[in-house]
């Protein structure tokens, strides 16, 4: 996938107001019309710069996008950098529904399936319901198995009276339940955009997701554990120490376990009434053949065992 580079596509530079890139837009839309431009590439400039106002002239997206920095250039490979929208605010306008008219690039920021909850601003009269706010945290795994509490900085994209966008942080000390999902979303109410009139304010929906960790990762709510294991303790069977996100627990490994089995931990996946399981994954390691007394046992091995991995291929 390939970076685009909004800015170069509406000739503007990065601290445009948004007013200038409105005018761009209008400018450029005129000479690259299907209907009207004699250029030879004028749909493919036309449905390029389309793409490129949808991200620019919205605040959030503007802001969203911004975020990636100046080190990319076009036609660059591109894959977003995991975490890159974590703690970004939205009102609703940083994603897109229907992002299949625009480019793989687009869809890969704007078109996940964030749909607002509870609604936006409804109007009645002069009240009016504030806008709901969505944004993405990251959370330690051990906080679902524990439950915490949180201090959790967000930005929210607004503009100055110059009609540049800048983006003001405001920090908020958010409980984390225990047994939390990943895509799962916390409502804290009254946290959005204020109502107008004497309506109520909207609220703000946090969606979970876990930063990466060094040692398990997660499907649902199962964890999953690469445990390095010797040659004696697959071949004989073993009780070894294993860690678990809620602390060190001991696993009986059989006797003639291979590489890639599945042991299974009933229950110490992520807590819920039905909790999930821990999948630990035994993973053969050799020692290093680093002494003479080291390669002589190898060779006795070799001697005595007669083993042959690859005798099923023929070989």
């Amino acid at each position: 996938m390939e970076f685009k580079d909004y800015y170069e596509v509406m000739g503007i530079k990065r601290d445009a107001s948004q007013e200038e890139v409105k005018r761009a837009y209008r400018k450029l839309a005129r000479k690259f019309h299907p209907d009207v431009s004699r250029e030879a590439d004028a749909e493919a400039r036309f449905k390029e710069l389309g793409e490129a106002y949808e991200v620019l002239r919205d605040p959030e997206k503007r802001a969203a996008y911004d975020q990636l920095g100046t080190s990319w250039k076009t036609g660059q490979d591109f894959d977003p950098p995991p975490g890159w929208d974590e703690g970004f605010e939205f009102s609703g306008g940083g994603f897109t529904d229907d992002a299949t008219a625009y480019s793989d690039f687009f869809s890969s920021l704007f078109g996940r399936d964030f749909r607002p909850a509870g609604g936006r601003r409804a109007h009645a009269g002069f009240d009016a319901r504030g806008e709901d706010h969505h944004a993405r945290v990251l959370i330690d795994l051990e906080d679902a198995y524990r439950g915490a509490t949180r201090s959790i900085t967000l930005r929210t994209p607004e503009i100055d009276s110059q009609g540049h966008v800048y983006t003001r942080e405001r920090t908020l000390n958010v409980k984390i339940p225990k047994g939390v999902r990943q895509g799962q979303r916390i409502r804290l109410s009254g946290q959005g955009s204020p109502g107008m009139g004497k309506a109520q304010a909207g609220d703000l929906y946090l969606e979970i997701a876990f930063k990466p960790h060094p040692l398990f990762r997660v499907e649902g709510r199962d964890v999953y554990l690469d445990l390095p294991v010797t040659p004696w303790e697959a071949a004989l069977g073993a009780t070894v120490n294993v860690p678990t996100p809620a602390g060190t627990v001991d696993l009986k490994i059989p006797p003639g376990t291979r590489s890639g089995r599945k042991l299974r931990l009933k229950g110490r996946g992520i807590p819920a009434g039905s909790p999930g399981d821990l999948y630990v994954i035994p993973q053969i390691t050799v020692p290093a053949a680093d002494s003479d007394k080291a390669k002589a046992l190898y060779r006795k091995m070799e001697q005595e065992l007669a083993y042959n991995p690859r005798s099923k291929l023929g070989v």
